[in-house]
């Protein structure tokens, strides 16, 4: 991460960087915190040029939020879009693992996707972490840089161009983020982990229910 490399607010994708000025001195300031850290020797997961990966639609194309807390600590994982691992990675992290588990027993079928998530992005998912960084081997040290700030910013301009923006929420952390939808649109449940997968989450279909909202929107489903 050489002081040669683009800035972050340069990295944000033009359809997001347009409407997300009022963030740009924080986006700011949270590039000189992760400048000094790599310059200490901090790695930071994901690498620099996937931390906006899951901004790959406009905000217009952005049909359903899921919403996880940070990257993956372990570097192997980390991709940039909340949940998803790279295609490689033989045995997936159990949140993955109980997300795939509960989209089939909900739709009664195998799911199309595969553990990168890039067909549900590509449909209009935005599978956005709360913290876009964190410092390889240490979940959720970045959550008080100014990541949440700008992360809820982004569902702000999303829910701007839908107002019938889909949120699913897993866990107590993502549930703070309620406010930013329409009531009607927000499915709630704990966390896919398998430290809490059991009290909620397991049976809770987030899946059709997504899609019946969409059907009774007049929009497609997703192919799950």
């Amino acid at each position: 991460m050489s002081s040669a490399e683009s800035s972050l607010w340069d990295l944000t994708p033009q359809a997001w960087q347009k409407k997300l000025i009022a963030q740009q001195a924080n986006l700011e300031a949270i590039d000189d915190i992760l400048r000094s850290e790599f310059a200490s020797g901090v790695e930071i997961n994901p690498v620099r040029s996937d931390i906006f990966a899951a901004l790959t639609m406009s905000p217009e194309a952005v049909k359903v939020v899921i919403v996880g807390q940070d990257p993956y600590p372990n570097s192997e994982l980390a991709t940039g879009r909340a949940f998803a691992v790279p295609e490689h990675v033989a045995t997936p992290p159990g949140s993955l693992r109980n997300i795939f588990r509960e989209c089939e027993a909900d739709l009664g079928s195998v799911p199309i996707a595969k553990q990168d998530l890039r067909s549900w992005a590509n449909q209009g998912v935005l599978l956005l972490n709360r913290c876009l960084t964190t410092r390889r081997g240490e979940s959720n040290s970045h959550h008080s840089i100014g990541w949440q700030e700008f992360t809820s910013a982004l569902i702000s301009i999303a829910a701007a161009a839908n107002p019938n923006l889909i949120g699913v929420l897993w866990g107590k952390s993502s549930q703070e983020l309620t406010s930013l939808f329409d009531a009607q649109f927000v499915i709630a449940s704990a966390h896919p982990s398998p430290l809490s997968a059991y009290r909620g989450f397991i049976g809770s279909k987030p899946f059709s229910k997504v899609n019946d909202l969409l059907a009774h929107q007049g929009q497609e489903p997703i192919t799950w």
